[in-house]
């Protein structure tokens, strides 16, 4: 019982901070606390809650954010921005590029940081067309939800699932990309219809200089590196990680193996500079991350829980995916999709389906995009967004992610079950 009330407090606590008029909970902070309540009041010893952390999940996510801190201190993607966003000559233009890049971006790297490093680069260039930026925000947040969506790095939830099933790299990709690819043609459909009259109004309107993002004196990497040579180190190590990742089925290497390896070259280059390195990881994520292991692995230790599991059987056809779709919709708004997906671990883990484990990384990813505080990714926007002087509403959002989620939630559902239907995901 003492395990339970402790999981309940935790989850409400989380919980809390996903309403938009509440912010006095700190959700880190909630799941640690719910982790030391765990040892404190002798549910586990301080080793086994230590054994209940996922540990490759941490060290993955350590890795990219690593190799991710580089590419970002060097420039390059906002060069990549720069030289995308300066293409466009509409505003239509202007949301194709801005979907296509944050999606791309949100594929290869961790969502989180994409839409961290794109949001200032996405107002300055709306400013430059004098255009609101808003419809631009909202589809760059919910572009890096789907973009994130086929990858198994793309996101922490996908992270979490690859691991915990074995469910390759190539994998998540071939199952799931239609899906993703489906969704941002939908988000492209309903941001330009929502706001259609924005778009009208200021369709036939041309950009006054070809670079979207102020040119910075230093250049590309020389305000980092002495050489020409190291300036591309940080995209080459990245390349090699992304190829490491594609190939782990066959070489035998874990992703977090590949991406630690990144990082351990990029640091080893970078010692005299490592701790600026360090200062970008965002240490208070993997700290919630391992607070909500133990708090689940609390909670998994309980013979009702454990009854509860071995009593569930979803099935491996289409009841199963619109079971595990329907509750991702509901639950994601509540705790957000991570803790859903760590609580969803032990569930999937007993039903020896990878048909199930995809349904729930696309499911709990594109649920994000319902509302503003569905992941910490469109927080992370409207956050950056506030600091440059504009402010994405929480109804503002909710009226395209109501249309988007509802409809690419359908869209992965009816893909994912073609799929068992054919045999090819079981």
């Amino acid at each position: 019982m003492t395990a339970l009330v402790i999981f309940v407090v935790t989850y409400v606590g989380i919980a809390l901070t996903r309403l938009p008029l509440i912010r006095r909970v700190n959700r880190p902070a909630a799941a640690f606390a719910g982790a030391v309540a765990m040892v404190l009041f002798g549910v586990m010893t301080l080793g086994e809650a230590v054994g209940t952390v996922d540990w490759g999940t941490i060290a993955l996510l350590l890795g990219m954010m690593v190799v991710v801190a580089c590419l970002s201190r060097d420039g390059y993607l906002e060069k990549a921005a720069s030289l995308t966003f300066g293409r466009a000559r509409t505003p239509w233009g202007l949301l194709l590029m801005v979907v296509a890049l944050t999606a791309v971006a949100s594929a290869v790297l961790v969502n989180d940081t994409a839409v961290l490093v794109l949001t200032p680069l996405v107002i300055f260039a709306c400013r430059r067309m004098s255009v609101s930026p808003i419809p631009f925000l909202i589809a760059e947040a919910m572009a890096s939800n789907i973009g994130s969506v086929p990858s198994a790095v793309g996101n922490p939830q996908n992270v979490i699932v690859a691991l915990q099933s074995g469910v390759s790299f190539e994998r998540f990709a071939l199952h799931l990309l239609p899906g993703a690819v489906a969704s941002g043609l939908l988000l492209l459909a309903v941001v330009r219809w929502v706001y259609r009259k924005q778009f009208r109004l200021v369709i036939d309107l041309r950009p006054q200089t070809s670079d979207p993002i102020p040119p910075t004196p230093e250049g590309l990497g020389s305000r980092v590196w002495g050489t020409e040579l190291m300036a591309y180190l940080s995209p080459a190590v990245a390349v090699l990680v992304i190829a490491g990742f594609a190939t782990s089925t066959w070489t035998g290497l874990g992703l977090p193996l590949v991406a630690l390896a990144g990082a351990g070259v990029l640091l080893l280059a970078n010692l005299p500079r490592a701790g600026g390195l360090f200062e970008r990881v965002d240490w208070t994520l993997l700290l919630f991350f391992a607070g909500l292991f133990i708090v689940m692995g609390g909670i998994a230790r309980q013979d009702y829980f454990k009854d509860i599991v071995d009593s569930t059987d979803l099935g491996t056809g289409p009841s199963g995916v619109a079971w595990v779709h329907g509750a991702a919709l509901a639950l994601s708004q509540v705790v957000s999709n991570v803790p859903f997906t760590i609580l969803m671990v032990p569930v999937l883990s007993g039903q020896g389906s990878d048909l199930l484990w995809l349904s729930l990384a696309s499911a709990a990813t594109l649920a994000g995009n319902l509302t503003l505080v569905g992941a910490v990714a469109n927080l992370i926007v409207a956050q950056v967004a506030e600091r440059e002087g504009v402010v994405v509403g929480f109804w503002e959002f909710l009226k395209v992610g109501l249309i988007v989620t509802v409809g690419s939630v359908v869209i992965s559902w009816g893909l994912l079950a073609v799929q068992a239907e054919l045999g090819w995901l079981k």
